[in-house]
């Protein structure tokens, strides 16, 4: 059989001819041949975007959005299902699926996905950010996209891209299904601790975690196949409150197949996760693999962030489950409210939990922009 995927780099496999590959588009251009290119989609409702059949894959997705409702970016659902399932594999609010928590837009970039936010869509305006995605998502029996608008406003302009491949030979048994999942926990559970002496240096902290019980969970989830990244969101509205204030001294902490302590993989900080070292640089800070979609507007201990690692060329494996934590502070000592998205793939499609009810999913309004009061 002629496999229809290149196993080598992009770059590396374009000059590559694979016959019995068809490429497809399903998009919101007018069909009329007018210029109304999106779609409406009315409080309550959803918009398929993407209904398709066979074996494929898809490459790309762009999707921008014009809704009303503050907080939309929380409100509005992305989901994806494969193989005729009756349910999501993907189930992200659609602000937090393209990397940006904290229901707003920035200007950022990876490999995987990107988002461009120029200053006229800015967080005090009604318009999304311009938003891609590249994972690539292969199917065997069908695939559908789409959007769940579960705002008080309709979303008054929804356009997209999605590009796919379809394959007449199939998909070879080992190719995973795409799944993403959203999680939050406001506020974290603070372990009392007591420092040596008033602010200490972060080597110095006191507090032990042996166990990881108390961490953050970013994703806990059965089956087989390979962790590829995370989004983080932290807003440390607590920080004042907190004798330390520095959230990056929180270990990430990756537990495999049901393994007790300690995990295969224990790293040395929130901010070394991420790529980062002393502390986050200011503002937004884009690499292929790791950085900052969002910056706090303040200095670094307080406001909120939203920071990103892909695991492209190390992506985490698992056979029975895999537990993806992070500590909030050292030895969990902060309370502080965490959300996150999980990526990984698998073998089998499988459920996306639901998500809480809108008013579990709304932050914190922005005081220096004046917005969302609750």
């Amino acid at each position: 059989m002629t496999l229809p995927f290149v196993p080598t780099s992009p770059l590396a496999g374009l000059p590559i001819v694979r016959p019995g590959v068809r490429s497809k588009r399903q998009s919101s251009y007018d069909v009329t041949g007018g210029n109304k290119d999106f779609k409406i989609v009315p409080a309550g409702e959803t918009q398929v975007m993407a209904d398709i059949d066979g074996a494929g894959c898809i490459k790309h997705m762009w999707i921008t959005t014009r809704c009303y409702d503050p907080q939309y970016l929380r409100k509005l659902v992305l989901e994806m299902y494969w193989d005729g399932s009756s349910e999501p594999s993907v189930r992200v609010p659609l602000g937090d699926f393209f990397g940006v928590g904290h229901a707003t837009g920035a200007h950022w970039w990876s490999l995987p996905m990107n988002t461009t936010f120029g200053d006229r869509r800015g967080p005090k305006g009604p318009f999304s950010p311009a938003m891609n995605s590249y994972w690539p998502m292969p199917f065997e029996n069908g695939a559908r996209v789409q959007i769940v608008n579960e705002a008080e406003e309709p979303i008054q302009n929804l356009f997209y891209y999605i590009d796919y491949e379809l394959y007449a030979d199939g998909l070879p048994a080992n190719m995973g299904r795409f799944h993403a999942a959203w999680n939050r926990e406001n506020p974290t559970k603070a372990v009392p601790t007591v420092q040596p002496y008033p602010n200490p240096a972060p080597w110095d902290l006191g507090g032990v975690n042996s166990t990881g019980e108390e961490n953050y969970v970013a994703l806990d989830i059965q089956g087989e196949g390979h962790y590829v990244g995370c989004i983080l969101n932290i807003d440390n509205f607590n920080a004042s409150n907190q004798e330390y204030t520095w959230p990056g001294e929180g270990d990430d902490m990756i537990f495999i197949d049901g393994e007790a302590w300690p995990p295969s993989l224990h790293g040395t900080g929130t901010e070394d996760y991420f790529g980062c070292s002393w502390g986050f640089p200011a503002g937004q800070h884009s690499t292929p693999y790791h950085g900052i979609s969002l910056g706090a507007d303040v200095q670094e201990h307080f406001g909120k962030w939203s920071l990103y690692r892909f695991h492209i060329e190390d992506p985490v494996h698992f056979s029975k489950s895999i537990r993806v934590t992070f500590e909030h502070g050292h030895a969990n000592d902060q309370s502080n409210d965490y959300s996150s998205v999980g990526y990984w793939y698998a073998i089998e499609p499988t459920a996306a939990k639901p998500l809480p009810p809108i008013k579990d999913r709304l932050v914190r309004r922005w005081p220096e922009h004046g917005l969302w009061d609750r």
